[in-house]
C-alpha cells in the first residue's frame, strides 16, 4: 500500500512540475513579447523551446498565432475615394492640382503565406480548447482585419460559432475564467458593431446575416432587432421595414432609447409628423439627457400646437 502511495506521489509531483514548466514558458514569452512585440527578437526561440516541452499547449498555439500574424502584417498609407475607410477618418487630407481633396488612409497589408500560418496555429488552439472563447475571438478578429471590406470568412466563422453555441451549449471560459451567456452575446454584438462601422456593402450584409442568426437563438434580444432596423434604415433606406423592427423592440422594451430615437429620425426624414408625434413621447421617456428631453418636449408641443 505504501508503495502505491509513493507512485501516486511521484506522478502528482511530475504533473505539478509539468504545469509549472508550461506556466514558466508562458511567463517568459509574455515578458519578451511585451518588451519587443509578438514577433520581436528572441520570441521565436522561446516559442520553439515551449513547443519542444509542451507541443499540445493551446496557449503556445495562440502565441504562435500572434507571432505569425505580426510577421504577416504591415501598415501602409493609401488613397481612397471615400470620406471614411472601414469607419475611420483619413490620417491626412491634401489637395491635388485641381484643388480637390485627396484622402490618405492607413491600410493593413498581409503576406498571405504568413497569415495562413497564423490561422493554422489558432485553429489548433481552438481544437485543443474548444470552450476557450478568447481563441475564437482571435480567429474572427484576424479574419476581419485580413478581409477588410468583404468579411465573408469572418462571417462564416461567426455563424459557425453561433451554431456551436446553440447546439453544444459549451461552458465558455475567457483565458480560463468562466464567463456567462451574456458575455457570449456581447462578444457577437461587438462584431456586429464593427461590421456596421465599416459601412461597406459586404460588411452591412454580414451585419444583417449575423444579427438574423443570433435572433434564431435569442428571439427576444432587442439589440439584434435594433441591428436589423438599422440595416433597413441606413443601408437599404427602407423606413417601412426598419419601422417594423423598431416596433418589435418597443413592444418588448418601451423605454429602449435606440429604437425610439431611430423612429423619430425616420419620421422626420419621411416628414411624417403623425409618426413623429407618436414616437416623441417614447424618446422623452427613454433618453437620459435632460437637454434632449427638453428639445423633444418642445418639438412635440410645437407639433401639437400646429395642428390646432
Amino acid at each position: 500500500m505504501r508503495k502505491i502511495f509513493v507512485i501516486f506521489g511521484l506522478l502528482f509531483c511530475a504533473l505539478c512540475q509539468a504545469q509549472t514548466g508550461a506556466a514558466e514558458h508562458a511567463s517568459r514569452y509574455e515578458r519578451q513579447a511585451r518588451a519587443v512585440g509578438p514577433a520581436g527578437l528572441g520570441v521565436e526561440t522561446i516559442l520553439d523551446r515551449w513547443e519542444a516541452d509542451f507541443p499540445d499547449d493551446p496557449a503556445l498555439m495562440e502565441a504562435r498565432y500572434k507571432f505569425w500574424l505580426a510577421k504577416s502584417l504591415t501598415t501602409t498609407v493609401a488613397v481612397k475615394p471615400t470620406e471614411k475607410y472601414l469607419g475611420n477618418a483619413p490620417v491626412v487630407v491634401l489637395k491635388d492640382s485641381t484643388g480637390a481633396d485627396v484622402r490618405y488612409f492607413e491600410e493593413n497589408v498581409f503576406v498571405d503565406s504568413l497569415f495562413a500560418r497564423s490561422q493554422t496555429a489558432i485553429d489548433r488552439a481552438v481544437a485543443l480548447a474548444p470552450q476557450e472563447l478568447a481563441y475564437r475571438v482571435d480567429k474572427i478578429t484576424s479574419l476581419m482585419l485580413y478581409e477588410k471590406d468583404s468579411p465573408d470568412l469572418a462571417t462564416i466563422e461567426l455563424l459557425s460559432l453561433i451554431d456551436y453555441n446553440k447546439n453544444s451549449k459549451p461552458s465558455w471560459v475567457y483565458y480560463g475564467l468562466p464567463v456567462d451567456e451574456d458575455t457570449f452575446v456581447a462578444t457577437v454584438q461587438e462584431y456586429c458593431f464593427n461590421f456596421y462601422k465599416y459601412g461597406t456593402p459586404g460588411s452591412y450584409e454580414a451585419f444583417r446575416t449575423v444579427s438574423e442568426a443570433m435572433l434564431k437563438s435569442y428571439p427576444s434580444n432587442v439589440e439584434f432587432m435594433n441591428n436589423l432596423g438599422s440595416y433597413w434604415l441606413v443601408y437599404k433606406q427602407n423606413p417601412g421595414k426598419a419601422l417594423k423592427w423598431y416596433n418589435k423592440v418597443l413592444k418588448l422594451d418601451p423605454s429602449n432609447y435606440n429604437a425610439a430615437k431611430n423612429c423619430v429620425v425616420l419620421a422626420r426624414k419621411s416628414k411624417n409628423t403623425k409618426l413623429e408625434k407618436k414616437y416623441l413621447p417614447m424618446l422623452i421617456q427613454a433618453t437620459s439627457s435632460e437637454t434632449e428631453k427638453m428639445t423633444c418636449q418642445a418639438r412635440l408641443e410645437a407639433l401639437q400646437t400646429k395642428k390646432k
